[in-house]
């Protein structure tokens, strides 16, 4: 497997979410919950429509029960996932029990690693993104974001459920020389 990085400026993220919203709003929502919780793309591509909208509002957490583990990750889903949500269930016609990033070709199977990968991938060609770019974008994405406002990276680790500090430090792209400040913002 190539390493891949995370999507570093947020202008780019931007970028990232006009192109590939231009296209799908399914895509988009992929996209946009995967680098607002750091789900691995197999438990995203799993999901269904019922696991995050109960008919008539998103729930505020997803829980997932995590393979390796057997233990159940809760993952809060912010105001912009809700956002992305409300537009492609506007636009999609979508039974509870449908995948929620269902395939066009085949509608009772979700997309497969291989069309993910061609979304991000194609997206991160058309804003000009030279770095390699793949579905594990999405996590490593969310993982630095998440350490530069200030979540602290025992969190973070947990989520990935990595080992040490330094691996998750090295998944998201941060090396010691890295001075970015961080933004701890406690906004009372």
């Amino acid at each position: 497997m190539e390493y891949v990085n995370p999507i570093r400026d947020i202008e780019t993220i931007q970028k990232m979410k006009r192109v590939i919203g231009s296209h799908s709003t399914r895509d988009l929502l992929l996209f946009v919950l995967g680098i607002n919780t750091g789900i691995s793309l197999n438990d995203l591509l799993n999901l269904k429509v019922s696991d995050i909208w109960d008919g008539t509002k998103m729930s505020e957490f997803l829980e997932i029960i995590d393979e390796k583990t057997g233990e159940v990750k809760t993952f809060y889903l912010n105001s912009k996932v809700e956002e992305a949500l409300l537009e492609y269930l506007s636009k999609n016609e979508c039974e509870s029990d449908d995948y929620l990033f269902k395939s066009k070709k085949n509608h009772n199977q979700p997309i497969t690693r291989q069309q993910a990968y061609r979304i991000i991938n194609n997206a991160a060609k058309e804003v000009g993104i030279s770095e390699k770019i793949g579905t594990t974008t999405l996590r490593k994405t969310f993982g630095y974001h998440a350490y530069y406002k200030g979540v602290a990276i025992s969190l973070i680790k947990s989520i990935f459920n990595h080992n040490s500090t330094a691996e998750t430090l090295k998944y998201i792209g941060i090396e010691k020389n890295d001075k970015l400040p961080i933004k701890v913002d406690v906004n009372l």
